[in-house]
């Protein structure tokens, strides 16, 4: 359970909020919750999850089940959110990722065209990380 701070949309900060996908996407869609996440054994997502660093956004899109191009949105939440508990405190002290959940839906406000992905090596890292993960049983989100 998420013993953090829920954060509403009047507190939160000015800078953008990113969701890596590889979800087709447009200006004005929502992201809602309750469709196959785009992780682990694809169960039902209880949460949408963003960030406001673009190199977390970059992971998701990365590591996004499925062969569409990766994508990153700009979105803003519609509702209140809260840490990531997937990686607050679980992984890295405080919130340093600047990761965030929500059940409300996100709007996707615009699309980055231009970031850069990472390493074939980097990326190699990460999915080998996750499969041991998967491999003693550990699901990539808790929800």
């Amino acid at each position: 359970m998420n013993t953090g701070k829920t954060i509403s949309q009047t507190e939160q900060a000015a800078e953008p909020f990113y969701h890596g996908t590889r979800a087709d996407l447009k200006t004005g869609d929502l992201i809602e919750a309750g469709y196959s996440s785009n992780y682990g054994s694809r169960k039902k997502a209880s949460y949408v999850y963003f960030a406001a660093t673009l190199e977390a956004a970059t992971w998701g899109a990365e590591l996004a089940v499925g062969d569409t191009p990766e994508r990153i949105y700009i979105v803003e939440p519609t509702g209140p959110f809260e840490d990531d508990p997937n990686l607050t405190d679980k992984k890295f002290p405080g919130n340093p990722t600047k990761s965030y959940r929500t059940k409300s839906p996100l709007r996707v406000v615009d699309e980055v065209r231009n970031w850069t992905g990472h390493s074939p090596e980097q990326l190699k890292t990460m999915k080998d990380h996750l499969a041991r993960l998967k491999e003693q049983g550990i699901e990539a989100i808790e929800d």
